[in-house]
């Protein structure tokens, strides 16, 4: 096999760039948000289109897919909630006063977060707005969520007193520089996170260990300890903005604007491996058997074995930057600011794996978000492709 994949199969159904892509948990479906105002969704069984949800009033900057119902969020302020089966709207959340670029769905909860600088919690059933949560000073970016009784121990939860009735925490990141952690049930800010010197970019959280990881564009990643909010390290070998994070069994991984991923040892901070060959920004990554999937701004996808670093494959046919991917059944699909959503077959390269004498195991870290996409790399912002100008990128053929 060369180095350069063809896709399986190309959906061409939207008719503006698809912002985002996601997999509903039982892996049957898969839905894209589009600059076109509307979401699709689609059958991880045949890539056809099933479903068509239309009625936002401006494009749509992120969606969420679960068994039963899928949420959209979008640039006309508000949230919709669709049945999967009908493509009927169920419900509409309004209050937002800008742009809602964030969603998020845990227990009942809807968190949304907007370019009007508060955080918002939903009843998912009741179309009914629960709680705000104001206090950034610019655009909220990112969210993550998690229970207290993931963190605290109950000496630490009797000292709550007031959060009794409910012990979920919202997480926020901003373009303000800040993380901040918030009690649901009052909306009161429970920590500042400050550190930062750049917009707060991704977050992800890993409860078990009581660490958040967050990347900025101060070209920084920092952990903190999520119950006292100290801050305990700073990584600081990138060379641009952190876009996307990923945490497999305490390796993190961090896509950049300065076209690498670098791979962490979390419990120490030592860099162990950087992921090149990439002409532009990393906009997206995933870790699947070994591998590392990445999406670049310069409308490729790429996979490098996680452990080598070694450049296994490239997939090509983008015209603009890739915004998404997911991983099903040894398919990989790549959403792009060019309308389309591309299916690949990486069974070969998965295979290739297998065969390896050691494997890396994945464990996925209990985060609300997984690789968050800055609103920077998305919506009306177009990255054309990098001609290569002959260069040849090193690759380990298959």
């Amino acid at each position: 096999m060369g180095n350069s994949g063809s896709a399986v199969k190309v959906c061409t159904d939207h008719q503006g760039g698809i912002n985002w892509l996601s997999l509903s948990p039982d892996g049957q479906r898969l839905l894209t948000g589009s600059e076109d105002g509307t979401a699709r969704l689609w059958s991880t069984a045949d890539s056809q289109c099933h479903g068509h949800f239309q009625g936002h009033e401006s494009y749509i900057t992120f969606c969420h897919l679960e068994n039963e119902a899928a949420f959209t969020c979008s640039a006309d302020h508000t949230i919709r909630k669709w049945d999967v089966v009908t493509g009927q709207c169920l419900a509409i959340y309004r209050g937002h006063t800008s742009i809602v670029n964030r969603i998020l769905v845990a227990k009942d909860y809807l968190f949304s977060g907007s370019y009007d600088r508060t955080a918002r919690c939903w009843s998912v059933d009741k179309e009914k707005q629960i709680q705000e949560f104001r206090g950034h000073r610019n655009c909220v970016l990112t969210l993550a969520h998690y229970s207290s009784r993931d963190v605290l121990e109950e000496e630490e939860e009797e000292e709550e007193e007031e959060e009794k009735v409910s012990r979920d925490l919202l997480v926020t990141g901003s373009t303000d520089c800040t993380v901040k952690v918030w009690w649901v049930s009052s909306g009161r800010c429970y920590q500042t996170l400050l550190g930062h010197t750049g917009a707060v970019l991704c977050l992800i959280l890993d409860a078990p260990n009581r660490e958040l990881f967050s990347g900025s564009t101060d070209y920084t990643i920092r952990t903190w300890n999520i119950v006292t909010g100290e801050q305990l390290k700073v990584f600081k070998e990138h060379q641009g903005s952190v876009i996307c994070l990923e945490l497999v069994n305490r390796h993190l991984y961090s896509g950049s604007a300065d076209r690498t991923v670098k791979c962490w040892f979390v419990d120490t901070g030592e860099r162990i491996q950087t992921y090149k060959a990439h002409k532009h920004s990393v906009s997206t990554l995933k870790y699947h058997a070994g591998i590392l999937f990445t999406g670049s701004g310069d409308a490729c996808a790429r996979a490098f074995n996680s452990r080598s670093g070694v450049l296994q494959k490239i997939f090509r046919g983008h015209k603009f930057i890739i915004n998404c991917i997911q991983i099903h059944n040894e398919l990989l699909y790549t959403a792009s600011h060019d309308g389309t959503l591309r299916v690949w077959d990486i069974r070969g390269i998965c295979k290739r794996n297998k065969r390896r004498p050691k494997k890396e195991r994945s464990v996925q870290a209990r985060s609300s978000q997984k690789g968050s996409l800055a609103r920077l790399f998305n919506n009306k912002v177009g990255c054309m492709i990098q001609q290569e100008n002959g260069e040849h990128e090193a690759v380990e053929l298959m």
